[in-house]
């Protein structure tokens, strides 16, 4: 029995020898993962700042520009209008693209193999090819003939809402 404590012991040491090593293999594996990310994050961000000041530097360019002919104050006007014309245009897009992303994840898998697309929505606005209608002309009527709802034609045209009731 003396033996088999032993036994039960040396599995126990290996056990927590072994979860040792897997919890500094991970560690040490997320630590270098985490460093490449914050690099990466870091040059995201010192992108986006340079952009901004370029943005600045063209925005002020085609400000003292316009200020070769125009007061200084007008100039600066039509700056901040064309600005604000490209912000909130930029805004539009974002949301009708979150929109549209959005719209496409809440009805994906509405109906299978129909590519994300709800059966029973609205109509396209043209179809695929881009040729044409998205459905068939109505036929034209003959100039002088009486159509549905028309007096001659065989009464009037029946109330849609009215009640209907089956021939006895």
């Amino acid at each position: 029995m003396d033996r088999m404590d032993h036994l039960e012991h040396l599995d126990k040491h290996l056990v927590d020898e072994l979860a040792q090593v897997a919890r500094e293999a991970v560690r040490d594996e997320l630590r270098e993962q985490t460093r490449k990310q914050r690099r990466t994050a870091a040059l995201y961000a010192a992108s986006g700042a340079v952009g901004l000041y370029a943005g600045a530097a063209l925005a002020l360019a085609l400000g003292l520009a316009l200020a070769l002919g125009l007061p200084g104050w007008a100039a600066a006007l039509i700056m901040a209008a064309v600005l604000g014309v490209a912000a909130y245009l930029l805004r539009g897009a974002a949301r009708s693209g979150a929109h549209a992303h959005a719209h496409a994840h809440a009805h994906a898998g509405a109906m299978p193999g129909a590519g994300g697309r709800v059966m029973g929505g609205t109509a396209p606005g043209a179809p695929p090819s881009g040729l044409g209608p998205p459905y068939p002309p109505t036929p034209p009527t003959v100039p002088g003939a009486p159509g549905p709802g028309a007096p001659g034609y065989g009464g009037p045209a029946p109330d849609p809402e009215a009640p209907h009731h089956r021939a006895r």
